[in-house]
């Protein structure tokens, strides 16, 4: 793991991890440092796509309320999941995110694990699977980190929590 997100003001390094992003018309290769240099970004992970509290909750809640993260000073909402780029598309464009929230695949869990967010999920038919989690990182530094105890919860990561903390 290059850093943990356990502790805020850490830096996320820029790597050559590659991810990939659908912006709401195209899908496009993307790493750390096109995703947080320069930026503040809202980002959050979910177990997987199309699943029922990603799906009918947490996400939906980021689309809904993007202008108002926006208003305080967001640049890019981010959503990472461990599922391939292909169903990360269908998965926008079923959820119609459009350009509000980016809808990054990592494949391999590789930067899901680099930040110490991966959880085995086996046991319930999914594997090795990202926490419920968000954070806010500006110009690469994590400010905040706010992450669930269980998969099923949507508490602490919520777009509600992520909104008051940055109040």
């Amino acid at each position: 793991r290059f850093f943990s997100v356990a502790a805020n003001a850490s830096v996320i390094p820029s790597t050559p991890i590659k991810m990939k992003a659908f912006n709401g018309s195209e899908t496009e290769d993307i790493n750390t440092s096109q995703l947080f240099t320069d930026k503040k970004v809202v980002v959050f992970g979910v177990p997987g796509a199309f699943t029922p509290v990603c799906s009918n909750q947490h996400v939906p809640g980021f689309i809904e309320k993007a202008h108002s993260l926006a208003s305080l000073g967001i640049d890019t909402i981010a959503c990472v999941s461990v599922n391939d780029h292909f169903v990360m598309k269908a998965w926008a464009e079923k959820l119609n995110t459009g350009p509000q929230v980016l809808m990054v695949s990592d494949p391999t869990a590789e930067f899901t694990k680099s930040i110490g967010m991966d959880v085995d999920l086996t046991a319930g038919g999914l594997g090795v699977r990202s926490t419920r989690y968000a954070m806010v990182v500006d110009n690469g530094t994590v400010k905040q980190v706010m992450k669930e105890d269980s998969p099923g919860a949507l508490d602490a990561s919520s777009v509600d929590a992520v909104l008051a903390k940055l109040k």
